[in-house]
């Protein structure tokens, strides 16, 4: 795995296709807007996702994904981790996939081996991953200032994957395509336990009678994982104020009581 501060701007504005608006898609695509890419459209099903585009991507509009991958330039594909293998090979099938276009997916058990139908049109795969809790609103996009993202792409991608990074606020890390598996259960046993650790805990203040144990326990998880983060030599404490009500940049963000969109 390597890691990089910083990297290249790129030049010259692309047109962004987002398929899936639940917490993630919208506010990268966001973040990319805000970039100065152009945001060609979104593919949102449910009335939730909808309003979520309607918030985060104001004036974008709402497309159905054939004509979305048609118009873009760069799609970006953040659907639940269980449906990108089915949703790529059905994309390809209908040759809805164009040459040269820049496929980027954020599930972070793949890498770009799932993308081999959409290589085989043409175009160029890129798995970028935000290690992050979302809420599917603006607040996350501060947050990503202080976020890591796993960048898995062939070699000569991998300055596209990292400039986007950059350009969304982040700070890229390179992660091998061979390692990608080990990366995704690493993101979901952190972000499993951690939710899991802190709705027993506040559970059990709410059977004694603490009207506010998240609260109350806000401190001491906060201060507790920071140690223990400082301990395995990461530099500056995350933010875990959104821990145990938001997504976790897992595939929970897509499909834990969500809808295909992945609210």
């Amino acid at each position: 795995m390597q890691q990089r501060s910083g990297g290249p701007s790129r030049s010259g504005r692309l047109g962004v296709g987002i398929v899936g608006a639940g917490r993630v898609g919208p506010v990268l695509g966001a973040a990319l807007a805000g970039a100065g890419h152009a945001i060609v459209g979104v593919n949102a099903v449910s009335t939730t996702s909808r309003e979520r585009a309607q918030d985060m991507l104001p004036g974008v509009p709402i497309l159905e994904t054939p004509e979305l991958l048609e118009r873009s330039e760069l799609v970006l594909v953040a659907v639940p981790d269980a449906e990108l293998p089915g949703l790529v090979e059905g994309l390809a099938a209908v040759g809805a996939w164009q040459p040269g276009q820049l496929v980027v997916h954020t599930a972070p058990g793949f890498g770009v081996g799932v993308l081999r139908p959409a290589l085989a049109a043409g175009a160029i795969p890129l798995a970028i991953h935000p290690a992050m809790s979302f809420t599917g609103t603006r607040l996350d996009l501060a947050r990503m200032a202080e976020t890591y993202f796993a960048v898995t792409a062939p070699a000569p991608v991998q300055p596209i994957g990292q400039a986007l990074v950059v350009e969304m606020g982040g700070e890229p890390v390179l992660v091998a395509e061979a390692d990608r598996a080990a990366y995704g259960e690493a993101i979901a046993t952190a972000a499993s336990f951690s939710r899991q650790i802190v709705e027993q805990a506040t559970g059990l203040l709410a059977e004694i009678g603490f009207e506010q144990p998240g609260s109350y326990l806000s401190s001491l998880v906060r201060s507790t994982v920071d140690e223990a983060l400082r301990r395995a030599g990461v530099a500056a404490p995350l933010d875990l104020s959104e821990l145990g009500g938001a997504g976790t940049g897992t595939g929970d963000d897509y499909d834990t009581d969500l809808d295909r969109d992945g609210e």
